[in-house]
C-alpha cells in the first residue's frame, strides 16, 4: 500500500492565513469613511428646517404640534409633510433663505467638513426636511445631500408674474408626492446607495444623529455619535456628544491608522 504523500505546507504554516487577515483589516483601515450626518436637531441645535421655516411663516405653534405627533408617532412622514406644506401657503425662495441663514447651526460645520475632506474621507447629509433646504448644505462642503422631495418652490417674483390666481392658490401649485418623503428605512438605503458611489461599504460609515429616526441607520453601521440625542440613542450610540460644536463631535470618532 502506498504511503500517503503529506500536503505540502507554506514555509510559514498557519501564520501566513493570519498574515492576510492582518493584511485585510489594514486594507480596511485605510479606505476613507463616509460621514452621514442628520439635520433636524443634529447639524441644527434645538430645532428643525420645518420650525425654522414656520417661524418666517408665523406658523411656528401650529409646525411644533405637528413635530410631537411625529415624535410620537402618531403621524408617518408623509402625513408630517402633507400637512406642513398645508401651512406654508406663502412659501418662497426668500423665506426658506431667511430660514436658512437664521437656523441655530452647529459651529464649525464647514470648518469640520473641510477638514474631514482634507483626509480623504467623505461627507453626506440625509434628512427627512424637504430637499430644497437640504441641498443648500451642499455650498457648505458636503460631497452630497438627500432630503424629502417637495415640490418646487417659487421666488417671490415668480409668484407675483405669475398673476393673482396663484397668488391666491399659494404653495404648493401641485400636491405632495408621498413616495418622495423619506422614511427612517430610507435613510439606510441611501446610505447603501453612497457606498456604492464611493467605492466603500456600510462598515466604513459613521452615522450622526439625534432621535427615533436615526435608529435605523445606527443600527446598519459600525460607528455612531449620538449628537444632543435623545432617549431612543443611547444604548445605540458608540459615542455621545452634548453641545454646540460639530468638530468636537467628530474628534470622539478616533482616526483610522
Amino acid at each position: 500500500m502506498a504511503a500517503a504523500i503529506p500536503t505540502p505546507r507554506h514555509p510559514d504554516g498557519d501564520d501566513r492565513n493570519d498574515r492576510d487577515d492582518r493584511d485585510e483589516d489594514r486594507i480596511r483601515e485605510r479606505r476613507p469613511r463616509l460621514h452621514l450626518f442628520d439635520l433636524d436637531g443634529t447639524l441644527m441645535y434645538g430645532s428643525a428646517a420645518p420650525i425654522e421655516i414656520s417661524q418666517q411663516l408665523g406658523v411656528e405653534r401650529e409646525i411644533r404640534e405637528l413635530e410631537a405627533a411625529f415624535a410620537e408617532r402618531r403621524l408617518t412622514p408623509p402625513q408630517f409633510a402633507e400637512r406642513a406644506c398645508a401651512l406654508w401657503a406663502e412659501l418662497t425662495d426668500e423665506v426658506v433663505t431667511a430660514a436658512f441663514e437664521g437656523a441655530p447651526w452647529l459651529a464649525g460645520i464647514r470648518r469640520t467638513w473641510t477638514e474631514l475632506r482634507a483626509k480623504g474621507e467623505r461627507c453626506a447629509v440625509i434628512s427627512l426636511s424637504p430637499d430644497f433646504f437640504v441641498h443648500r448644505l451642499l455650498a457648505w462642503g458636503a460631497d452630497a445631500a438627500h432630503g424629502s422631495r417637495w415640490p418646487e418652490v417659487p421666488t417671490a417674483s415668480a409668484v407675483v408674474a405669475a398673476g393673482p390666481e396663484t397668488i391666491l392658490k399659494g404653495y404648493p401649485r401641485h400636491p405632495i408626492d408621498p413616495a418622495g418623503i423619506l422614511t427612517p428605512a430610507a435613510k439606510v438605503k441611501i446610505a447603501r446607495k453612497l457606498c456604492a458611489e464611493f467605492g466603500i461599504s456600510l462598515q466604513d460609515c459613521v452615522a450622526y444623529g439625534d432621535s427615533l429616526s436615526d435608529a435605523e441607520l445606527f443600527a446598519a453601521v459600525p460607528v455612531s455619535v449620538a449628537v444632543n440625542g435623545d432617549a431612543h440613542l443611547h444604548d445605540l450610540a458608540t459615542h455621545g456628544y452634548t453641545g454646540r460644536d460639530l468638530g468636537e463631535a467628530c474628534a470622539l470618532v478616533p482616526d483610522r491608522e
